[in-house]
C-alpha cells in the first residue's frame, strides 16, 4: 500500500521508486548535494532545472515516515529549563505525524512569548516556514520581546528537517564549513595566579582560539576619583529592569563620565589579560557600563594598540548616528546587534556605515531564515557577522546551523563553557563541541534531542511542569490584521 507521498508522485507521473530513502551506508550529505548542486532545497537550489526534475529531486530526500505536504501542527507545550542562573523555556510544537520540533525561547524571557503563538499555527503544516513566520512576526518586538517568534521558527526548521531528512543547515542553501568557530568569556579568577590557570586550560585543554572579556565601569565601584556623576548613580547596579535606576536609564542620558583615572584602571584590566594570552588569539570585549559616545569615544581610544577584535555594545543599537561617530573616530572595530529583532535596523547601521560587525542574537533577530538574510545583506557590503548566543542546546544548535550557512560569519558565543551539566541537556550522534569549535551535525533537523532525565534534573523550580498540556492556549481571541 502506498504511502501519502508516493501516492502523491504518482499523481504527478513520478515513479515513486526512484524517490527511494537513500540507504544508511551512504552520505547523506554527499548523495544530497550531487542530486542539488546548488545544495539548497527552500531557497531556489533548483532553479535551472525542469519542473519535473526539481519536484523529484526536492522529494528524493523525503523522509518515508512522513508525508510534509500533509503534516498539520496539532500542539505547541513547553518546558522552563535552568542554564545555569538563566531560564530558558523550551518549546515542543507537535504534528499529526507524529514528528515535532524542538525550539528555544530567549535565555531571560517568559515562555509566554512562544505561548501566545499557539493559537495562531495550530492546523498549518510547519514546512511553510516562511509563510508561518510573516504570519507571526507582528507578535516580536526588539530584545527579549523576540523570544517566542524566534523560538516557533526554530523549531519549524527542525521540524522541516526531519520531514524531508535533512539538517537545517541544507534548508537553508546548504553549508560553507563543517566546523563553526567558538569564542568563549574569559574565566573569572580569585587572584592572578587561578585567573592564569583558568585562561590555560580555555585556550589548552578546551581549545578555544577566539576570548571575550568585560571590563566595565563597575570595577571602579567605591574608588573615588575614577567616574563623575557616581554621587547619583549606583554604576554597579548595571542589570536591572527597574526604572529610573542607572542600569534602567540607557546611556546618553546618565551623565556618567569616566575619569582619566577611571579610563586607566579599566585599560590596565585590558593590559593583564592581552599579557596572559597573547595576541595571537583574538580578544573581544563588552560590559562597559552606560554613559555617552563621547566616553565610549574616549574608550576606545584608549584602548587601541591591545588590538581588540571588536568593543561591543558601547551604546544602546537606536543610536545609528552615535554609532557612526564613534566607528570614524576609532580604529578598534564596533559591533551591535543582540538585542535588534528583524533586518531592517541591521540595515540601517550597515547602509550608515555605523559598525564594523553585526551581532545578531538568533533567538531576538528572528531565527534562522532572517538571521541568514542579515548576514547575507551585511556580507554584499563588506561587513563581517559574529553571532550571540546565551542558552540551552536547542538554540545553540540552531546557531550552529545558520552560522554553517553564512559566509560571512565569524564567530559564534558560547555562554556556557562552564555549567557542567549543559551538553548532557540533550541526545547527539556527534559531540556538539570539540576543542573551541561547534560540530555541524548531519542529522535532520537541528540534530538534538532532549535527555528527558537530565532536563527534568534542571527546570525551574517555580515552574517544573515537562511538557504539560497548554489547552488554555488554543483559542485565538483577536483580530490581528494589520490592514484593512
Amino acid at each position: 500500500m502506498l504511502n501519502p507521498s508516493e501516492r502523491y508522485l504518482r499523481k504527478l507521473g513520478i515513479n515513486a521508486e526512484s524517490s527511494a530513502e537513500t540507504p544508511h551506508n551512504e552520505n547523506p550529505r554527499r548523495d544530497f548535494l550531487k542530486k542539488a548542486s546548488l545544495g539548497g532545497v527552500m531557497l531556489g537550489g533548483f532553479m535551472f532545472s525542469a519542473p519535473e526534475d526539481t519536484l523529484a529531486q526536492a522529494t528524493s530526500r523525503v523522509n518515508r515516515n512522513s508525508a510534509p505536504s500533509d503534516l498539520r501542527i496539532t500542539d505547541m507545550r513547553y518546558a522552563v529549563v535552568m542554564n545555569g542562573h538563566a531560564r530558558c523555556p523550551v518549546i515542543r510544537i507537535d504534528t499529526n505525524q507524529g514528528i515535532y520540533g524542538l525550539g528555544e525561547v530567549r535565555d531571560g524571557a517568559s515562555w509566554r512569548y512562544a505561548m501566545f503563538l499557539k493559537s495562531r499555527i495550530l492546523g498549518m503544516n510547519p514546512c511553510s516556514v516562511e509563510l508561518i513566520f510573516k504570519r507571526i512576526k507582528q507578535f516580536g518586538f526588539h530584545g527579549r520581546q523576540g523570544g517566542g517568534v524566534c523560538a516557533v521558527e526554530m523549531a519549524l526548521w527542525d521540524l522541516a528537517g526531519k520531514a524531508y531528512n535533512v539538517p537545517a543547515y541544507q534548508l537553508l542553501g546548504g553549508k560553507y564549513r563543517d566546523k563553526v568557530r567558538l569564542y568563549a568569556d574569559t574565566p573569572e579568577g580569585e587572584n592572578e595566579a587561578d585567573f592564569v590557570a583558568k585562561v590555560n586550560k580555555r585556550m589548552g585543554e578546551e581549545g578555544f582560539t577566539f576570548m571575550k572579556m568585560d571590563f566595565g565601569i563597575e570595577l571602579l565601584k567605591g574608588i573615588p576619583g575614577t567616574v563623575s556623576n557616581s554621587n547619583f548613580w549606583d554604576i554597579g547596579r548595571q542589570w536591572t529592569n527597574e526604572p529610573m535606576t542607572y542600569g534602567g536609564t540607557e546611556h546618553p542620558f546618565t551623565q556618567v563620565q569616566i575619569t582619566d583615572k577611571g579610563l586607566n584602571l579599566m585599560v590596565e584590566r585590558i593590559a593583564m589579560v592581552r599579557e596572559k594570552i597573547g595576541y595571537e588569539i583574538p580578544l573581544a570585549s563588552d560590559h562597559y557600563g552606560h554613559f555617552d559616545h563621547n566616553n565610549a569615544i574616549r574608550l576606545g581610544r584608549a584602548v587601541e594598540k591591545y588590538r581588540l577584535a571588536w568593543l561591543e555594545d558601547l551604546i544602546p543599537w537606536k543610536f545609528t548616528e552615535q554609532w557612526k561617530m564613534i566607528s570614524d573616530a576609532i580604529e578598534t572595530p564596533t559591533l551591535t546587534g543582540e538585542d535588534i529583532y528583524l533586518k531592517e535596523d541591521f540595515i540601517k547601521l550597515i547602509d550608515h556605515r555605523a559598525i564594523d560587525l553585526v551581532h545578531p542574537d538568533l533567538a531576538t533577530s528572528g531565527g534562522l531564515l532572517e538571521t541568514k538574510k542579515i548576514g547575507d545583506y551585511a556580507e554584499e557590503r563588506g561587513v563581517a557577522m559574529a553571532m550571540h548566543f546565551a542558552g540551552t542546546p536547542v538554540s545553540f544548535m540552531a546557531n550552529v546551523h545558520c552560522a554553517a550557512a553564512t559566509q560571512n560569519f565569524v564567530a559564534l558565543e558560547h555562554h556556557s563553557v562552564d555549567v557542567d551539566y549543559w551538553p548532557g541537556l540533550v541526545k547527539t550522534k556527534k559531540p556538539m563541541v570539540e576543542k573551541g569549535f561547534a560540530l555541524v551535525p548531519e542529522t535532520p533537523g537541528l540534530g538534538v534531542e532532549l535527555n528527558e532525565e537530565v532536563v527534568k534534573q534542571h527546570l525551574d523550580p517555580e515552574h517544573p511542569g515537562y511538557f504539560l498540556p497548554t489547552p488554555e492556549w488554543d483559542k485565538d481571541r483577536s483580530w490581528d490584521r494589520l490592514w484593512s
